[in-house]
């Protein structure tokens, strides 16, 4: 297995994707759990813009060094939020194609909608009404126009402010902190990241080295009220 994975590291860094899958493939047979097999494949999974199984790469990964008790530092937490992110941004891409199709086919059937009512035959009566009538028409629908695109800008506007702050991150897995707490240092982090690299790394604070314990880690309520308060108002980003 260290074979096909020392290969797959090459292929790497020379960009050869689907080389690096084919040989990352070939050590799992032998060893289904090998942990930078599947660390490797996610890599060439979000490079190659699968992200869905790149996220399953590195879940499995992840999975595996726990059990085995790997150390791998943040690298594949930092890979797995990249990938993630990566995903997210994609999406924002097509559905804004969407979006922009959508405004497209409404303004040109409102535009068609105005031709069609100006070109009706009018009844002798209204002959005299025409240019009136006309008048009209255009401000009704400049108006129907304007208001269209007054809602897409305002959904743009929305979807450009589609950022998780850092500050709502934990610093180790990089995710959005659910049980946020704080040691004697200062600096915030995600429990469960926080005691499982107490437990498997060292009794410190990951940030600034100082000793830490267990029973030091304070609840960090008013970060997790701060939190809380902007899930509500984002629900997109439980998918962050």
């Amino acid at each position: 297995t260290t074979i096909y994975t020392n290969r797959a590291l090459c292929y790497l860094k020379l960009e050869l994707w689907d080389r690096v899958l084919r040989d990352c493939m070939l050590a799992l047979e032998i060893d289904k759990m090998m942990t930078k097999a599947h660390f490797f494949m996610g890599q060439a999974l979000t490079e190659l813009e699968k992200y869905d199984e790149a996220i399953t790469s590195y879940t499995t990964a992840i999975e595996s060094a726990k059990a085995r008790k790997e150390h791998f530092g943040d690298d594949l937490h930092q890979a797995l939020r990249r990938t993630k992110k990566k995903k997210l941004h994609k999406e924002e891409e097509k559905r804004m194609s969407e979006e922009i199709e959508l405004q497209t086919l409404l303004t040109k059937l409102l535009i068609d909608d105005l031709e069609r009512k100006k070109n009706q035959e009018p009844s002798d009566d209204e002959v005299v009404e025409i240019d009136k009538h006309n008048e009209d028409l255009e401000a009704k629908y400049t108006k129907y126009l304007d208001t269209l695109n007054h809602l897409f800008a305002e959904l743009d506007d929305r979807r450009k402010k589609r950022e998780v702050p850092d500050y709502l991150c934990g610093k180790i897995s990089f995710e959005i902190m659910k049980e946020p707490v704080i040691t004697p240092s200062g600096v915030t982090y995600e429990r469960s990241d926080l005691e499982e690299h107490l437990q498997r790394v060292g009794h410190f604070d990951p940030l600034t080295r100082v000793p830490l314990k267990r029973e030091k880690l304070i609840p960090n309520l008013a970060m997790k009220e701060v939190i809380e308060h902007f899930m509500e108002n984002n629900p997109w980003a439980e998918y962050y």
